[in-house]
Parts: C-alpha cells; structure tokens; sequence
C-alpha cells in the first residue's frame, strides 16, 4: 500500500483532499508539485527546474533554504521551540525587537507579532478604532486607497478594495471610505477632498500601501503625494497605518517603503520577507504614542488579541538571521545590481508594441501589456503556461507582468526571466 501511494505523482495525490487558495479547482489545471528549492531555484517533482522570479509570493528574498538562516533556526530549535508569549518571554523575540527597532523607521518603539500579514493589518485596524475609542471618541470610519489589498481577514477585507476577493462578504465590513492614489493631476483634489471630509470628526485611521500596490498589480505612486496626504491627516489626529507586508525589507531600495516619506506611519505592518519565507510570522509596530492609549489601570483598555503561535522562537529567530543579511554589503550591492538590471532591460522593453506602460520601484519591476485581459482568465492562464515552459515562474496578475525576485538572483537568472518575457510578447 505504501509503495503504492509512494509511486503516485505528488500532483495526482493532490487532487484527493487539498483545496488551493485563489483557485477554482473546477478550471484550473492541476497543481505543479515543488519537490525541493535552493537559492532562486525551483525545483519540480520530475527534475524541472524554474526560476522564482516572484520569490515565492515576496517572502524568499534571501533565496530558498538560505544556509545562514537555517542554520540559526535549527540551533534554536535545540533551545526552545515553542512557548506561549502571554506572560512569558524569550531571547528570540527580545533580540530581535532590538535589531528590527535599529533599523525601523525612527518613530516606531512597540513591536506586536501575530502570524501573518493579514492578521498584521486585522491588529492595526483594531489599534487605530481602539486608540480612539481609548480615549473616549468615536471613530469608527477607516480610509484607504482605491484598488488597496490588505488581507483575507474580515478587517483586511474591509479596508481591501478589489472586489474579487471580497464580493461575498461586503455587507459585513466595517465602515470604509476610499480615496485615489496621489497624482500630480489629482493631489490637490484630494488634499481638499480630505480637508472637508476631516471637520466630521469620525475617522479612526488611514491603511496604505507605500508606493507600491500589490494585488493592485503593481500600481505604483510617488511619494510627495503620499507625504502631503499623511501630513495632514496626522493633523487631525487621524493614525496612518503603512501596510508594509509587500514593500518592506530592501524591495523598494530602502529597508523600508516609509523610509522614501518625510512624514512617518504611526502604525507598520509587516510579514512576507520578515522571516525571509521560512515560516509564517506577522508582525505590527507602532510609536509610543499608540501604545501609551492601552497603557492603563483598566484592564479592558489593553489591546486583546492574541494568537497561540505569537512570537514563535524559531519564526522570531528566522526573522533576526534575516535582518542581519538585509544589512550586509553584499545584499546592499545585489539589490543595487538588481535595479540597474530592471532599467537596462526596461530600455530594451518599453516602446515595445505590444507594452502599454512599465513601472519600477526598486527591485519592482512591472510592464502592462497592450491587450485586454481577464485576472485570472485564459489569456493570462496562457501568460502562466509560457512562463512556466519557459523554466520562469511568473505570475501575471491580469494584464500586468512583474518581477519581484529574491535578493541573491543571479544575471544569468534574471536574463532567464527577461528571455521568458520578451519570448511572451510574441503570444499575446
């Protein structure tokens, strides 16, 4: 029986219990088994191997199975591999409220963990509403930006404006009201827009994604704009909440997309590349302001929510080892080499006539194409294929093809995936 089940394809196996995320099993095609992965590499069950120009959803910036990394975790995990972080505390999670506050934007001083990047957005929702209801106001109105993504939890989906993913769930949300992104032709529209909608009084937060929206396909603003909308929202006391999970660590060409503002969130988000993909960790921080709010004699005012993995050991070790390789010269350098490589290849690519527009921010790098096309219709599900036969794992996101690959890609590996994408042109 066993040797059986042992000689059936790992792809077939699947198909018996697994349900995939963002998927409709009824017309996708069966799900590619990944047997092992090292570096930028991806490697199939027969032996194929595929460069991870997505690094795996933005989390394995530092490359699959980093030796330095796992080595750190697995000395941890002789050590202390599991314990609860109401009423205790460890090194790990100690040691690497240090180092992240070294590196942070200046303003943060308070570091919550929780498991992943929605729930680290849940948890800063549930500051700013708790913040003010702290002290004794009511706001319960949150802003975001139009074509925001923030997380499949109920808050996240909420302030999560692709109605894709949130259709079914809509009349249950909490109270949201959506801007555009900053333009140079819409900025003071908006400006004056949010100076007449202030005098309500009744806005508990702002959720954004600094300079680059994800999901939104790489929508990308500048950050002026950005800095002017933060500025006068923070004085209305209205708290500013960076949705960091995709942009930060290194991929904007800073340690973090807030670094590029002068006016500086009150809240960060962050997950993904926080503990370089080896396992799940969220993590929310905020200034003394925000945390001084639950600080109190009541104990109702404290911030009650709690997940049973918070501040995992080895998570909170993975994450320390990865802060430490964001800081070293050689990744400094291999993230300048990556974003002189995406403008050499965008002279290449932009007046090409099938390309409607490129965009980059840092190692972003992303091109829409001059066709319409379904987000996840056959168009694009042939986009996938081409990529994939190609030995180049890319996953368009509608009309748009990005590139987001770890940190230690090589030329020759990147030269792979712009082969792959000029190759794609020829198909569409």
């Amino acid at each position: 029986m066993r040797d059986s089940v042992a000689a059936e394809k790992l792809s077939e196996r699947d198909k018996k219990h697994l349900w995939h995320p963002l998927t409709q099993h009824k017309t996708s095609p069966e799900m590619l088994a990944i047997a092992r992965a090292e570096g930028a590499l991806l490697f199939d069950e027969d032996g194929k191997k595929y460069v991870d120009g997505i690094a795996s959803w933005y989390t394995c910036m530092y490359g699959h199975c980093n030796p330095y990394i796992l080595d750190r975790v697995k000395k941890q995990m002789d050590t202390l591999d599991q314990v609860v972080f109401s009423g205790f505390t460890h090194e790990p999670a100690i040691k690497l409220s240090e180092e992240l506050i070294k590196i942070l934007p200046r303003n943060q001083e308070k570091l919550f963990f929780s498991d992943n990047g929605s729930t680290s957005t849940e948890i800063g929702i549930k500051m700013a509403l708790q913040y003010h209801y702290n002290k004794g106001k009511k706001r319960n109105v949150l802003l975001a930006f139009e074509e925001g993504f923030h997380g499949d939890t109920f808050g996240a989906m909420s302030v999560s404006g692709l109605s894709v993913y949130n259709g079914p769930f809509e009349d249950f949300f909490i109270e949201v009201e959506r801007i555009p992104v900053p333009t140079t032709e819409n900025l003071d529209e908006i400006l004056n827009r949010l100076k007449e909608r202030l005098q309500q009084n009744n806005i508990a937060g702002f959720i954004y994604e600094p300079l680059v929206q994800g999901a939104a396909a790489m929508k990308m603003h500048g950050a002026e704009g950005l800095d002017q909308i933060l500025a006068l929202l923070q004085k209305h006391e209205v708290l500013t909440i960076a949705d960091e999970v995709m942009t930060g660590f290194g991929k904007t060409g800073k340690y973090f997309a807030s670094d590029h503002l002068r006016h500086q969130p009150d809240i960060i988000c962050l997950s993904k590349a926080l503990t370089a993909g080896l396992v799940p960790m969220g993590l929310t921080t905020c200034t003394e302001k925000v945390y001084n709010a639950f600080y109190s004699d009541e104990v109702a005012k404290g911030l009650f929510h709690g997940h049973t993995y918070t501040a995992n050991p080895l998570a909170c070790t993975a994450a320390l080892a990865a802060v430490e390789l964001l800081q070293t010269d050689e990744i400094q350098q291999n993230i300048k080499n990556i974003i002189g490589w995406h403008q050499d290849f965008n002279k290449i690519i932009k007046d090409h006539p099938k390309v409607k527009e490129t965009r980059q921010t840092g190692v972003i790098y992303a091109l829409d194409l001059n066709v319409q096309m379904e987000r996840y219709g056959s168009l694009r599900n042939k986009l996938f294929e081409h990529f994939m036969g190609q030995g180049v794992f890319l996953r368009p996101l509608g009309q748009t093809i990005y590139i987001l690959a770890p940190f230690i890609t090589t030329k020759e590996q990147m030269e792979r995936i712009y082969e792959a994408i000029e190759k794609a042109l020829e198909i569409v």
